[in-house]
């Protein structure tokens, strides 16, 4: 295997622009400082709805209830949200009116699977419902997750009291069938989960077989091992809270567990929330180093609310401040800032070359970008940094060993670095091939060639 090395003088040009990222993303953190870890209201919603999804930076409200635009509805409602411009609009009603179920979105369609087991499919883009195959255990108070075109139904209840169970569903979009894998360690309903990283996290809930029946858990499911674990419990136990995941694009990789109803009296900002009462608390789990903490109190207390995430902006809706209060409910949307909000840098990945050898002059630079950019640029042996708008071809290049670097500068300025990616050059040079024929000597170079005589000497 051939092995490549950087050159010293790629080396410190890496170094000097690493200091210079270092310093710009140190500068945006101060900037930005102010705005992160906040709540800002937006245009609160005009129904009471029973499940929400986002798809394509939209909000859709699913199974909704009162009156918009001169027509009324009763749990079959859609509506859409613009979190951009913040403004409505509303859809077409659903085919049959809704309740009691989950939504999952996979490939930009959005799957409504309920306690009647019903299974229907919601194309925003269309306008238009699909039934698929049915969930084979019709459940309730329980959450649907994604993970690699499969949509995973965990825990629940079956009936009514005492009918918790421990299983996990799991529905093939791509064959539109069913499948049960490891069942949750501890069964609990209404809870709130989240993917990071292809794991599903079920966080809290209520488990009516134990005491206490709050549980503040995390528990861990691994689809590709079809295995369980546990993180760091809550440190505040809640439930019937909803959570939401950063993608780690604007902000790094969190889950933000918002409101429910505390296990026991908590003191939050100084107040004091019973058992019955919907919260405002924030809490921030970080599945890299499983860790907890508490981020910025959300403004309107409350608990069964739902929560969106958009362009890593988190959105929370809906829900209800009192527990078993009936016809009272939360119109508050509210979107949250968090921490850390635009100051990660973009990735960059380099595509080609390769760490190999070419017998070309020229070659393909292509490389992928992880979000939306203002600049791009790449150096070439360690030499000034060239613009570019996109893929290219590095032409002219000599024999010998070479390495590039691509960067990439988003919006808020932070700049993300490819590795550096070292390869090699080697063009045959041209043969000359000599053949002496009765005395008439032929140079044969390249494809061309010359001849000329030689007089024999007497």
């Amino acid at each position: 295997m051939e092995k490549f090395f950087v050159s010293r003088k790629a080396q410190i040009g890496a170094a000097v622009f690493a200091v210079f990222l270092a310093i710009s993303a140190f500068q945006v953190f101060l900037v930005r400082a102010a705005n992160a870890d906040s709540w800002t209201a937006k245009e609160p919603m005009p129904m009471a709805c029973r499940g929400i999804a986002a798809v394509n930076d939209k909000i859709y409200l699913i199974a909704c209830s009162g009156d918009y635009a001169n027509v009324s509805y009763k749990d079959d409602g859609i509506l859409e949200y613009d979190p951009l411009r913040d403004l409505w609009s509303v859809k077409k009603p659903m085919p049959k009116a809704r309740g009691g179920f989950v939504t999952a979105v996979y490939q930009n369609r959005i799957y409504v699977i309920g306690a009647d087991g019903i299974n229907q499919v919601y194309d925003p883009a269309t306008d238009t419902w699909e039934t698929k195959t049915s969930m084979p255990t019709p459940r309730t108070q329980l959450t649907a997750n994604v993970v690699n075109g499969k949509i995973y139904l965990i825990g629940g209840r079956t009936g009514g009291q005492y009918t918790t169970t421990a299983l996990n569903e799991v529905y093939d979009v791509a064959t539109d069938s069913w499948t049960t894998k490891a069942p949750i360690p501890n069964p609990v309903v209404q809870y709130a989960s989240a993917v990071v990283d292809d794991k599903i996290y079920i966080i809290g809930g209520q488990n009516e077989f134990t005491y206490p029946s709050n549980l503040g858990l995390v528990q861990i499911y691994d689809p590709a091992t079809d295995t369980w674990s546990f993180g760091a419990p809550m440190p505040k136990v809640v439930w019937q809270a909803a959570a939401g995941a950063t993608t780690g694009v604007m902000v790094p990789k969190r889950i933000y567990v918002i409101g429910g109803l505390p296990a026991t009296s908590l003191v939050i900002d100084g107040r004091l929330y019973g058992s019955l009462f919907g919260t405002p608390i924030n809490q921030v789990y970080n599945p890299e180093n499983d860790s907890w903490t508490i981020g910025a109190s959300m403004p309107t207390a409350r608990y069964g609310l739902r929560v969106a995430v958009v362009n890593d902006m988190i959105y929370a809706m809906g829900g209800s401040p009192f527990f078993n209060l009936q016809g009272i409910w939360c119109p508050e949307i509210e979107q949250y800032t968090p921490i850390g909000y635009g100051t990660v840098a973009p990735k960059v990945a380099v595509v080609s070359p390769e760490n190999k050898s070419y017998n070309a002059t020229s070659v393909s630079l292509v490389f992928t970008v992880n979000k939306p950019v203002v600049w791009m640029g790449y150096s070439l042996d360690g030499q000034e940094i060239v613009t570019i708008t996109g893929n290219t071809t590095l032409s002219g290049l000599s024999n010998g060993m070479h390495n590039i670097t691509v960067y990439a500068k988003d919006e808020f300025e932070n700049t993300g670095a490819s590795e550096t990616i070292t390869f090699n050059i080697e063009v045959p040079f041209p043969t000359i091939l000599v053949v002496t024929i009765s005395g008439v000597v032929v140079s044969i170079v390249g494809i061309g060639f010359f001849i000329y005589f030689k007089k024999r000497r007497k």
